[in-house]
């Protein structure tokens, strides 16, 4: 099992500080989720129903009706590999560890890409994948070269899988719109509420792809994959679009807030979204310990080195994160 951010028990078992005393950082979920109205009580009782409008929300919000809800993007990109067979796949680094694991898992030759390899791979491999923005770097990718890399792609009967888990603050680069359409019939596009809406626990994600493969993956992943108070808190979520607008003013406020103090501590320049910031350093571990030991978790990297760390929610916490890297501004 791979390590990713939010791991509070386990943290707070390795420095000897209680749950409850911990400032996360480490996972570049939104500090202030979507307020989740009150499920209706038959939403416990009752099995969940493909057209109770959580797809056509969604349709709505992501411009296009060739979607699948999922449990999460993280079963998308469990499952699709499965549906492929074996072959070289290409997958961006750094990324998110989960791609090339579940490609390596079902016997994938996975190749690591940079991204000014992009144009290469899509002319030699069977799949590309990638995060846009990339994630922990917050690399993009412009949409016309994306899309050239799907028609090369498809030349060759092969898939460009693009998660854009982080792309809802800025989605003017998003190709959600255009996957399996025509221009794009390759084309895979994942979404996520957890990270823009702050709804991780509801595991809700949506695949948009075309209808053929959408069928596939539905029949793999199987029926009632979302539990109904999920789907009930993302339909919601989806379909209010003034909290959204507000949402993306405020991220994009805070994230300028964490650049300022991170510089005015000594961090030099930092890359990523709004949602996180990141930068590579040597002495990622040295810098993530000195945080953890006072209570603060942020997100380590070690191939390459590198720390991401997430916007706190509150004005305690911006003090508490402030008052921190001020103790170890010398370190970094």
């Amino acid at each position: 099992m791979l390590e990713h951010g939010g791991r509070l028990r386990a943290a707070a078992a390795h420095w000897g500080i209680p749950v409850g005393d911990w400032l996360d950082l480490s996972t570049g979920i939104a500090p202030n989720a979507y307020p989740v109205p009150a499920v209706a009580a038959e939403s416990w009782r009752r099995l969940p129903e493909d057209d109770d409008g959580l797809a056509a929300a969604a349709a709505a919000y992501y411009g296009n009706a060739a979607l699948l809800p999922l449990p999460g993007s993280q079963a998308a990109i469990m499952a699709l590999p499965r549906l492929r067979p074996a072959g070289s796949v290409a997958v961006l680094a750094p990324s998110y560890g989960e791609y090339a694991a579940a490609w390596q898992a079902n016997g994938h030759r996975v190749r690591r890409f940079a991204g000014d390899e992009l144009e290469a791979v899509a002319a030699s491999c069977a799949a590309v994948m990638l995060g846009n923005p990339n994630n922990p770097t917050g690399a993009r990718f412009a949409r016309d070269r994306l899309l050239a890399a799907a028609c090369a792609l498809h030349a060759r009967g092969g898939w460009l899988i693009v998660d854009e888990a982080f792309a809802d603050v800025d989605a003017a680069e998003s190709l959600a719109a255009l996957a399996g359409g025509a221009a794009a019939l390759n084309l895979v596009v994942l979404r996520s509420l957890g990270k823009f809406f702050g709804l991780a626990g509801a595991r809700v994600g949506f695949a948009v792809a075309a209808p053929e493969l959408l069928a596939r993956l539905a029949e793999l992943i199987g029926p009632w994959a979302i539990a109904h108070p999920a789907r009930a808190a993302a339909r919601a979520a989806l379909a209010d679009t003034a909290w959204q607008a507000a949402q993306r003013e405020h991220l994009h406020a805070a994230a300028a807030r964490l650049t300022q103090l991170l510089n005015a501590h000594g961090w030099g320049d930092t890359a990523g979204t709004a949602l996180f910031r990141y930068r590579p350093t040597p002495r990622a571990p040295e810098i993530f310990a000195a945080l953890a030991r006072r209570g603060i978790l942020i997100r380590r990297f070690d191939a390459p080195p590198g720390l991401r760390i997430g916007l706190p929610g509150s004005e305690a916490e911006w003090a508490r994160l402030a008052a921190a890297l001020h103790a170890i501004e010398d370190k970094p």
